[in-house]
């Protein structure tokens, strides 16, 4: 409203970009100035439906600003510049001065201004409700908004050093808004793939099948930080809700957790009391433990050094506060980790460290979805079954949006051999993170299934799309071999050998799939790599199970298989369910590890 008083009183002038900043918003202002003034421009086109292309009411001078083109009508007559100084001519007639009107005209006068200011407060009123929403008019209602995506925030610093300051504020604004039951909240690993994306907004809405769009940019100056937020209808490509918080660094969370209300209220969701409560819970804290966590969340890579490098700044963080609760979830997932099979850390060392993190995490914050999914997994893996349960329950109870605790909760059904159920939380998984690795979960379970041929499908529809998952293209290999295609497999498994820098785990399926192609020598030149390297180094048990599984040797595979289980490894996780396991199910040792396990 304020440009548009503002162009109106310049009618028939250039007013260039700069004025309109000084006017609104004041000079130096620390503010995303281009952005807004095009939101309010795009917003008065759309209450006077003026046709940016052929306008008749906001005209645009491209690179210098804009001018009011329309006549304007004032109580003076019309105000339009060619008509003013047609009315100023020397021949133009003055009205002669009026007489003192009676007392009775007077009043009369009087209650007319009041009845023309109730119309014009109502006429403004009718102004304001078509502003916020033009279909007002028409009667017609929008759908309800049930589900929404967070867009990655821009960094509007001009320090591309500052990437993860936006990116952090992103994945924040997605916890507390997937908190909300009544609310479908996408996963961040999906919107991330929209970063700088050219692509409209309901364009990316339905890729992401989502009734609503909040996208926004930061600005970090020093201690302090602007955020713009801004929610967009995905039918109709509608700005529904834009505002603008300014704040001290120190303060993010609180600012974080300010925007999350204002969108659950203007998406006009049902949130409950306790939902609420953890919406607005924040603290404050410092810029230095803030940039420490945020840091190590989104260093790049996944090698040992980089997993390193991320817990030493969670290390850091927890060194200037020891009390940010956050940084303790960081750092059990730095240390999960260095646990995979890619990296092999044996599980006596990195899972106290582990459990010691996400523990002190929940002592800190017990409603923390992320730290009731990373003890669920921790007690997973220890085969304390009914406890890793209830702690995926609790996650899906905080957090019903967590793409990560649908899929871990699914694997733990996996384990359990309860299928269909397992498939039906993997694709609840999938509908929250649509482009992440969801579908792996899925695909895995359609192998242990024995559905080889769904798996297939499920692992090269994910390759087609992302042809650098290395953990797609290792789990293609498995499933090829169970479905007697070794020779397939073998060239896949090499290239996953050389990508993962010959990992145990990948080495040991491509000694599966030469033995099961009739290449037995090359497979035990590949064992014998392994047992050399076990000499010096930590090699997960797990691999030589599935090295001497595909061998066919099977009494071997009962010695590594004790190993196992007094290291815990992961392998046995699926010892029920596993189709690779299938040659040793008639045997009463195996029936036996099976209940010691706990999955009898």
């Amino acid at each position: 409203m304020d440009l548009l008083l503002f162009l109106i009183q310049r009618r028939g002038q250039l007013v260039s970009r700069d004025e309109i900043a000084e006017r609104l918003w004041g000079k130096d202002v620390f503010l995303d100035v281009d952005h807004s003034i095009n939101v309010a421009v795009r917003k008065i086109r759309t209450v006077l439906r003026d046709d940016p292309d052929k306008p008749r009411f906001i005209e645009t001078v491209v690179g210098r600003g804009y001018r009011f083109a329309a006549t304007v009508i004032t109580d003076n007559g019309p105000a339009n510049p060619q008509l003013e100084s047609t009315a100023s001519t020397p021949q133009a007639v003055s009205a002669p001065a009026p007489s003192p009107a009676p007392k009775a005209a007077q009043l009369a006068s009087f209650r007319l201004k009041i009845l023309l200011g109730v119309a014009l407060l109502v006429v403004l009123a009718a102004f304001a409700l078509l502003w916020l929403n033009p279909r007002a008019l028409t009667g017609a209602k929008h759908p309800a908004i049930k589900s929404l995506a967070v867009l990655p925030l821009k960094n509007l610093s001009g320090d591309p050093s500052q990437e993860y300051l936006a990116d952090g504020m992103t994945e924040e604004l997605i916890g507390r808004l997937a908190q909300v039951h009544d609310l479908r909240v996408i996963s961040r690993t999906s919107t991330m793939h929209f970063k700088n994306s050219q692509q409209s907004v309901p364009e990316i809405a339905a890729a992401l099948h989502v009734d609503a769009i909040l996208e926004g940019s930061v600005i970090r100056d020093g201690n302090r930080i602007r955020v713009h937020a801004q929610l967009i209808r995905a039918a109709t490509d509608e700005h529904f809700w834009s505002e603008t918080y300014d704040r001290e660094l120190g303060d993010v969370l609180t600012l974080e957790s300010e925007v999350a209300q204002s969108v659950a209220e203007k998406v006009e969701v049902t949130v409950t009391g306790e939902e609420h409560t953890r919406l607005i819970a924040a603290r404050q804290v410092s810029p230095e433990v803030y940039e420490s966590y945020l840091k190590g969340r989104f260093a790049k890579g996944n090698t040992r050094a980089d997993v390193e490098k991320r817990i030493a700044y969670f290390q850091e963080a927890i060194k200037q506060d020891a009390t940010f609760a956050p940084a303790y979830v960081g750092l059990a997932e730095a240390y999960e980790g260095l646990g995979t099979i890619f990296i092999g850390a044996p599980p006596g060392e990195v899972r106290p460290q582990v459990m010691s993190a996400v523990q002190k995490a929940l002592e800190l914050d017990p409603q923390s979805a992320e730290a009731h999914t990373l003890l669920a997994d921790m007690q997973q893996k220890q085969w304390h079954w009914a406890a890793a349960e209830a702690e995926y329950r609790r996650a899906l109870e905080l957090d019903p949006n967590n793409a990560a605790a649908h899929g871990g909760f699914s694997n733990w059904l996996l384990c359990e051999g309860r299928m269909e159920e397992a498939l039906s939380r993997a694709r609840r998984a999938r509908e929250l993170d649509p482009l992440g690795d969801s579908d792996l979960g899925i695909a895995w379970i359609l192998f242990q299934s024995h559905r080889y041929d769904e798996a297939l499908q499920e692992y090269r529809s994910i390759l087609a799309v992302r042809p650098d998952n290395i953990f797609a293209r290792w789990n293609l290999g498995f499933v090829l071999i169970a479905d007697g295609h070794p020779d397939q497999a073998i060239p896949v498994l090499e290239k996953v050998v050389s990508d993962s820098n010959r990992s145990p785990g990948a080495v040991a399926v491509l000694i599966r799939a030469y033995a099961h192609a009739g290449r037995r020598a090359d497979a035990l030149r590949l064992l014998t790599e392994l047992k050399k390297r076990e000499q010096t180094t930590y090699v997960p048990t797990g691999a030589f199970v599935n090295a001497y599984l595909g061998l066919g040797d099977n009494e071997q595979t009962f010695i590594w298989l004790e190993r196992a289980y007094k290291e815990q490894s992961n392998i046995l996780q699926y010892i029920k369910v596993h189709p690779y396991f299938d040659p040793l199910r008639g045997d009463p040792r195996f029936a036996d590890l099976v209940t010691r396990v706990g999955l009898n």
